[in-house]
């Protein structure tokens, strides 16, 4: 078979460069300008090209396939407005840490604002949320020179060694001019060799730390969104071990122990309606704040944390840190596994009734949730709590934003699972599309937990050919955007409805319909357990559950599930 190049020698090197850096994975969106990239990339042997035509969603799906790879992968569209349909994801992809490159075609800099169709300033155009833009020079096929290749090459190869090895967005922005469907069979320029971008070991000083951990009588681990570090078993065991140390994890932390405080509002709200709320933030108060992993969903630690600073925080990642709570000392450029590794002989533990008090608090939490749950009506609540009941040992899951991750903190899987969500920016945007292109990547049975408004405003994200069979997408449908209803407000007024809950009566059958899904609905608790009783089991085709829940009950059940937990928590324990 013969391997068919573009006549246009950038998009040959853009092509063998990208091999070159283990990029082998390349989403593209149909185009003309593009045509010179399509051909060269669809044709290469080492690359698995994909065709999706919404810009928006072949970002995200090619940002759920990192999530899973570990690696680049690129997304290739043509110029104009095609580009800036990329921000979204490039965004999400530059707060959560994650290598997206984008690589676009333009129009030559002399077609630039003088009236050419699909024609923009796209040069530095996600400059406030990328790590590096690489602004090509246009070549004009076979006669390109070589001072203008090497030019290319060594910004392309610098751009992606710096997504691969900072781990976030870079843009390529590649000027093309006609014609733009010329082939080669033979590749007419050859890549020079390229020098990588040397790695920086940051040296760690341990004995910070070792002072604090050693001194400090209460010790908070935070753990947030960890998407590939599986933490040696021996660490989590120190960590819950240590009556000092209290673990809490969301459900994206991706790491359990039956030590470890998985459910963390449960916690921190009832505190917060408590007469004596002062003394009991206070007693939680850490003296020392570790951080481990990405960001954080619940507002509510954040608050008391800013509120109630520990003395010290750390915060150990090799890649950043963010002073989420305004007393960041000091932060450890390496992997927990290697920090803990290196520190835990060095580290003791000080008479502590820390994580006895609050593990006691905790119990609690867990058992009132399970008499509240026998005595609410059908609900968003109740749909999370069978959900958990339900989902099978090793699934992984998609929540999406917003009230589809609050609620999952809420609750623990009774198996184990890996969960993912877009925390980056915390937008409702691609999460469905990102939830497919992890499941294209993995092969991997794969749940997307969904609400109405994510859903539908995701809803091109199905328009794509490679959907596994045993990808399974949950949607509750309680007509709107049922996450504005807890919020304070008067709810009960026709802007209310319009402008902020957007209410609506879509439903997915029609989708499902048009896009070969198996199509099932629930609307009562028994209807719920029975159609997850299989759902799961079921891979012939990809499958939706959609369940209808009471728009006006759902923020009524989850705000008096706070009140039900204050009234049964003894909290005087604490002070005692």
């Amino acid at each position: 078979m013969k391997h068919i190049y573009s006549s246009i020698p950038s998009a040959q090197i853009i092509t063998e460069i990208c091999v070159k850096n283990n990029i082998k994975h390349i989403v593209i969106s149909p185009g003309s300008r593009n045509a010179p990239l399509t051909i060269s990339m669809a044709n290469h042997p080492e690359i698995k090209a994909y065709s999706i035509v919404d810009e928006r969603c072949a970002a995200f799906f090619a940002l759920g396939m990192t999530q899973r790879l570990n690696s680049a992968v690129a997304v290739v569209c043509t110029s104009g407005s095609a580009l800036l349909n990329y921000y979204p994801a490039v965004s999400e992809a530059f707060y959560s840490n994650l290598p997206l490159v984008v690589i676009s075609a333009d129009r030559p800099e002399h077609l630039i604002d003088v009236g050419d169709g699909q024609t923009i300033r796209q040069k530095n155009v996600f400059a406030n949320h990328i790590l590096y833009s690489a602004n090509l020079k246009g070549d004009f096929h076979e006669n390109s020179d070589s001072e203008l290749q090497q030019f290319n090459a060594n910004e392309t190869h610098k751009a992606l060694q710096i997504a691969n090895l900072n781990q976030g967005p870079v843009h390529i922005n590649a000027p093309f001019d006609e014609p733009l469907y010329h082939i080669s069979e033979i590749q007419t320029v050859e890549i020079p060799n390229l020098p990588d971008l040397p790695k920086i070991n940051a040296e760690i000083d341990f004995n910070t730390f070792e002072t604090a951990w050693n001194s400090a009588e209460k010790k908070l681990v935070l753990v947030g969104l960890n998407l590939d570090e599986i933490i040696a078993p021996e660490i989590l065991e120190f960590l819950a071990q240590d009556d000092s140390v209290i673990v809490m994890t969301e459900i994206t932390s991706n790491i359990s122990h039956k030590n470890f405080f998985t459910n963390i509002d449960a916690i921190i709200a009832p505190m917060e309606k408590y007469e004596n709320r002062e003394a009991l933030f206070e007693a939680f108060q850490p003296d020392l704040l570790i951080t481990l992993g990405g960001l954080i969903v619940s507002k509510k630690i954040k608050k008391c944390l800013r509120d109630f600073q520990p003395e010290q925080h750390f915060h150990i990642d090799p890649l950043e840190a963010n002073d989420t709570f305004f007393c960041l000392k000091k932060h450890f450029k390496t992997t927990v596994n290697h920090f803990f590794g290196q520190a835990i002989p060095k580290l003791k533990s000080p008479k502590s009734n820390y994580f006895d008090t609050w593990n006691a608090i905790r119990k609690e939490t867990l058992t009132a949730r399970i008499q509240y749950e026998s005595e609410i009506p059908f609900c968003d609540f109740a749909v999370y709590y069978s959900l958990f009941e339900a989902l099978p040992k090793d699934e992984i899951v998609h929540f999406a934003n917003s009230s589809s991750i609050r609620y999952a903190n809420l609750f623990d899987s009774k198996k184990l699972i890996k969960s993912f969500a877009n925390r980056g920016t915390s937008g409702i945007d691609g999460s469905t599309s990102t939830a497919i292109g992890y499941a294209v990547a993995s092969g991997e049975p794969t749940t997307l937990v969904t609400g109405d408004l994510s859903f539908f405003y995701d809803s091109n994200a199905l328009w794509n050919n490679y959907i596994p069979k045993n990808f399974k997408i949950i949607l509750l449908n309680n007509t709107g955007g049922g996450i504005f209803r807890i919020l304070p407000g008067n709810k009960q007024t026709e802007y209310f409805e319009k402008y902020f809950e957007t209410t609506h009566n879509l439903k997915a059958k029609q989708l499902c319909n048009m896009y070969g899904f198996n199509y099932r609905t629930a609307s009562s608790k028994a209807e719920v357990e029975t159609a997850l009783d299989n759902f799961f089991e079921t891979n012939h085709q990809p499958q939706l559950l959609e369940i209808f829940t009471p728009r006006t009950v759902n923020d009524e059940v989850l705000l008096n599930y706070f009140h039900f937990l204050k009234e049964r928590i003894d909290f005087n324990q604490v002070l005692e």
